[in-house]
């Protein structure tokens, strides 16, 4: 037990009672302003650290997107850049990648479309722009399956009122009957399981009119989160890795979607940030992208796909003990950790820095500083606020799920990287008997580190809000205590895929087919002008 007594110099700072005290090691049931306590105090300490021991860096410019440009973005990332503009012709690719989505993946393409047509036509872009009812006609046709050949459940979402964002009318987009069977209806499943096999957003929509699933808003202590767990499939399911780069490629195109879908069944904004590029430094450990780390790196070590200095501090934490008291809340000497790092610097790569001088805390702190110090967030600029903005879906499962598409589009780099993070954080938590961090300790310990990022210069995604605290904590708590749940490609993507590459096999046999035919034609007709000329007998 220690003193909670703390107060801290900002204007929204939480000021702990005189006196009052707290057991770290029990599991409280909500996140009230005693188990934020560790929240504030490594919020402190990462503020004197900036102020004591590293000059502020340029300030990452996030740009204002002008109306229109987010969803042109979107449709770009998506891999549906040519349904509008100077290459709105030639979507014979994209019109197979339509073909396997679902109703509400078509929806929120739809939704993105039009917003983009519409800002092209009042810009006047001499493009051709297609109406939106035109690129989804075929699949309006077609009964639209979903992947694993159920029926598609139906869905409401405001695209279906005959109304745009201007208040003029537009296309009523016909995405489906109200008769037909929803899939969740035949599948009984347990609170705890997830399902991967019917996409999320459709799961949503099922749910969204019913009182099931309502989520308990409280943080909670460890014991509260639901012990979510997998069905057993005969199939086996598929990891981040299993895939080739290729379909990696769909899956991200794919899990964009799908999560954007989500989004906008519950009602949540997402919105991709979009950063200004700044210059970077291009050597060093602290303050340098993952990129050109792993760059150095690889120089060193072939294959090596984690920062070297990132699995040096773990493995340095890891050597003293993970018994040790308060690892990763107590700070090392800030003086030190300063000295430390400049050492580290200069002598890491030349193999001459002494790693016995470094105390346990004094790593754990560089642990957290090389985190920080990345010029881009390792959650990234475009997804660090969909990180933190999954704390307002409704339910815990849905949280899950959105985290898990998440994390299926984050760059390889930082997916390595957090996950390495994340099984050393759960290692840490097992000793939690000895060393006092519970999951929830730990979890507010590393969610400023995680989520509070010193690029967004003043507006900032750091806010020291009560509300801000308590759900990037939750956050942290989840991704910890589902990362392998969070590692698993959703069965219906991966079958969406397989579909993608049928298809596009099928295409390919028949294109070869058309050539081979129009060779025979030409061969033929010259074969039989060559015929005419000759003299008859």
């Amino acid at each position: 037990r220690r003193s909670g007594q703390y107060t801290m110099n900002h204007d929204h700072s939480k000021k702990i009672p005189d006196g009052a005290s707290f057991d770290r090691s029990g599991s409280q049931d909500s996140l009230d302003e005693l188990s934020l306590d560790d929240y504030w105090k490594e919020l402190e300490n990462i503020h004197e650290t900036r102020g004591n021991n590293h000059e502020e860096g340029v300030a990452l410019v996030v740009k204002e997107p002008d109306e229109g440009e987010l969803e042109e973005e979107w449709l770009k990332e998506a891999g549906l850049s040519n349904l509008f503009g100077e290459s709105s012709g030639d979507s014979q690719e994209s019109m197979v990648f339509i073909s396997t989505l679902t109703r509400t993946q078509k929806a929120a393409v739809e939704k993105r479309v039009e917003t983009v047509t519409q800002t092209l036509r009042k810009k006047n872009k001499q493009h051709q722009i297609p109406d939106v009812r035109d690129i989804f006609r075929l699949q309006n046709d077609s009964k639209g399956k979903v992947c694993d050949g159920s029926e598609p459940s139906t869905v409401r979402t405001s695209e279906n009122k005959n109304e745009t964002h201007d208040g003029t009318k537009g296309p009523q987009f016909n995405l489906g009957t109200d008769e037909q069977k929803s899939p969740l209806e035949d599948m009984p499943s347990s609170d705890t399981d997830i399902n991967l096999e019917i996409p999320f957003a459709e799961q949503a929509a099922n749910l969204k009119d019913s009182s099931a699933g309502n989520m308990y808003k409280g943080g909670g202590g460890d014991t509260l989160l639901p012990n979510f767990r997998l069905p057993k499939d005969k199939t086996g399911t598929t990891k981040i890795g299993d895939l080739a780069p290729q379909d990696m490629k769909k899956v991200y195109s794919l899990a964009l979607i799908e999560l954007t879908a989500l989004y906008d069944i519950l009602g949540t904004e997402f919105k991709q940030q979009k950063a200004v590029k700044i210059k970077t430094k291009d050597s060093g450990l602290f303050g340098v992208p993952l990129s050109i780390l792993l760059e150095q790196d690889q120089k060193k070590v072939p294959g090596t796909k984690i920062p070297l200095i990132f699995q040096k501090l773990i493995a340095k934490i890891e050597e003293t003990t993970l018994e040790t008291e308060g690892l990763l809340r107590i700070p090392g000497v800030a003086t030190r950790v300063k000295g430390l790092c400049q050492e580290l610097e200069a002598k890491f790569y030349e193999g001459t820095f002494n790693w016995e001088n470094v105390k346990q805390h004094d790593a754990a702190s560089l642990l957290k500083l090389f985190i920080r110090e990345l010029p881009q967030p390792l959650l990234t600029v475009e997804y660090l606020k969909a990180f933190q903005d999954v704390q307002n879906l409704p339910t815990r499962k849905q949280q899950l799920q959105a985290l898990n598409l998440l994390v299926l589009l984050l760059p390889e780099a930082n997916r390595d990287t957090l996950k390495v993070l994340l099984e050393f954080l759960q290692r840490v938590i097992d000793h939690r008997d000895k060393n006092k961090m519970t999951l929830k300790n730990v979890a507010m310990v590393m969610a400023p580190n995680l989520f509070t990022f010193h690029g967004f210069g003043s507006k900032t995604i750091e806010q020291s809000e009560f509300v801000m605290a308590a759900g990037t904590a939750n956050v942290m708590r989840f991704m910890i205590q589902y990362q392998k749940l969070l590692w698993t490609i959703p069965k219906f993507i991966v079958n969406q895929v397989r579909k993608q590459n049928t298809e596009r096999q099928k295409k390919e046999k028949k294109d070869k087919a058309m050539k081979k035919l129009l060779k025979k034609m030409a061969y033929d007709r010259e074969k039989h002008e060559k015929q005419e000329k000759t003299p008859n007998d």
